[in-house]
C-alpha cells in the first residue's frame, strides 16, 4: 500500500502534485472539500474526476478539512491510497426520505456482500440521513466481523445542504460505501469524546425516530432554549455547543447526539440519529482540555499498532468540537498526529456525524467525537 496526501488551495494550487502513474481500480482516492466550493475549487474537483477515472473516487463536503496536524478551510484535501493486495468496490444508494435510512443501510450492505469482505468505509449526506438507522441497516445485513467506519458530510454550521462526490459530481441525498476485500488489509479504529454532563437526567416522553418532541412531558425545544439562554437565537448551530447524551450505565457507555434542525411550531428537535422514546438523557457542555485529551486518548488506542509499510489514519471529528475549540482546534489534531505510528499519514474532516464500532465491536453512529480509522496492508 502506498499513500500520498495533497492539498489544493484556490490561490496557490497544489502543494504537491497527486500521482498520475500506477493507478488502477484498486486505488482509492479520498477527497474532502469546502461545502460551498469556489469556482476554482469546483473546476479542480472536475479535473480530479477525469484524472482518476480509473480509480475509486469518493469524498464529501465538510466543516473543515484535516491534513496531518493542520485544519484547512476551503480548498481540497486529497489522499491517494494505492492498494497492492486488496480489492475495492464502490457502491451508492439514494436517500429520498429520512424514514428510509435503515432500508438504505440494508441496500448498501447487500451490494457489498461478496466473498472476502473485510471492511467498509462510508460517506453519507449529512442532513437527509438518520445516521443511527442507517448503521442499523448495515449491522443487520453485514457479517459481524466486518469493520464499518466513516462519517456524515457537513455544511460548516449552516445545516442547509451537504453533498458527496460520486462519479465526478457533487450530489446531495446520496450514500456512498467502499468495500475492501482480501485478508491483507488491517483496520483499527477508536472513538473518544471529552464532554461534561450538564443538568439533571430527563426522560424522553415523546419521540419519533430522530425527532425529539418532549422531555419529562415538556416541549424539548423549550428546555433546550432554557439552557442555551442568549445563544438560543442561533439555533440550530448553537445547539452544537450543548449535545445530548443518551445515558448508559456509565459516562463512557453514553451515546451522544448532535442537533441537525429545530421546528419552532412543533417545539421539536431533529438529531443526526435516533432518540428512542423512554430513553434517559442529559445535556452536555464542553471542557476544552477534556476535548483535546479525548482526541489524544483515541490516538493512544492506535499507537501500539505495528504498521507494516505505509498506513493512513482517517480522522473524522464533529463540527461541534471545532466550533467550541475555535483557535485551539488544531491542538486536537496535533494530539492525534503525535501519537500515530511511524509512516502513518493523517487526513480527514469535520463532520455532522461519525461512524465507528463501539467497544463491543458493533458499529454505531457517534456525535461530538474524534473518530479514527487506521488502515494498512500486510
Amino acid at each position: 500500500m502506498r499513500v500520498s496526501i495533497h492539498h489544493y488551495d484556490q490561490n496557490t494550487g497544489w502543494d504537491t502534485q497527486p500521482p498520475a502513474a500506477g493507478l488502477n481500480a484498486n486505488t482509492l482516492v479520498l477527497l474532502f472539500a469546502a461545502s460551498r466550493p469556489s469556482a476554482a475549487v469546483e473546476q479542480e474537483l472536475q479535473n480530479l474526476a477525469q484524472r482518476f477515472s480509473s480509480c475509486v473516487v469518493m469524498g464529501c463536503s465538510t466543516a473543515g478539512q484535516i491534513s496531518a496536524d493542520r485544519l484547512l478551510l476551503g480548498g481540497i484535501v486529497l489522499a491517494v491510497l494505492q492498494f497492492e493486495f486488496s480489492r475495492l468496490q464502490l457502491v451508492a444508494s439514494e436517500i429520498k426520505e429520512t424514514k428510509d435510512s435503515r432500508v438504505v443501510g440494508a441496500q448498501i450492505a447487500q451490494q457489498l456482500q461478496k466473498e472476502g469482505l473485510k471492511s467498509v468505509f462510508t460517506l453519507t449526506d449529512g442532513l437527509k440521513l438518520n445516521g443511527s438507522a442507517y448503521v442499523t441497516g448495515l449491522n443487520e445485513n453485514l457479517p459481524a466481523k466486518v469493520i464499518v467506519t466513516g462519517g456524515m458530510a457537513a455544511d460548516d454550521d449552516r445545516f442547509e445542504q451537504t453533498w458527496v462526490m460520486f462519479e465526478g459530481e457533487r450530489r446531495s441525498g446520496l450514500v456512498l460505501a467502499c468495500g475492501f476485500y482480501g485478508q491483507h488489509l488491517t483496520v483499527r479504529h477508536a472513538s473518544r469524546g471529552g464532554w461534561d454532563m450538564l443538568g439533571i437526567t430527563r426522560k424522553v416522553t415523546r419521540s419519533r425516530g430522530n425527532v425529539l418532541y418532549s422531555l419529562d412531558d415538556q416541549p424539548a425545544l423549550a428546555i433546550y432554549k432554557k439552557y442555551l439562554g442568549d445563544k438560543a437565537a442561533g439555533l440550530p448551530g448553537t445547539g452544537l455547543l450543548f449535545p445530548l447524551a443518551m445515558v448508559g450505565d456509565d459516562e463512557e457507555s453514553s451515546t451522544v447526539r448532535t442537533i441537525l434542525g429545530v421546528d419552532e411550531q412543533e417545539q421539536s428537535i431533529t438529531y443526526a440519529g435516533d432518540i428512542p422514546q423512554g430513553a434517559h438523557v442529559r445535556l452536555m457542555h464542553a471542557n476544552f482540555d477534556r476535548l483535546i485529551d479525548g482526541a489524544e486518548l483515541a490516538a493512544e488506542e492506535l499507537s501500539a499498532a505495528e504498521v507494516e509499510g505505509d498506513g493512513v489514519c482517517i480522522a473524522i471529528s464533529c463540527v461541534g468540537r471545532k466550533l467550541l475549540l475555535g483557535t485551539r482546534a488544531e491542538e486536537e489534531l496535533e494530539a492525534v498526529h503525535m501519537e500515530l505510528p511511524d509512516r502513518v499519514v493523517q487526513l480527514g474532516y469535520y463532520s455532522y456525524g461519525e461512524i465507528s464500532p463501539l467497544a463491543s465491536g458493533q458499529c454505531d453512529l457517534h456525535n461530538q467525537t474524534m473518530t479514527l480509522t487506521l488502515m494498512w496492508e500486510t
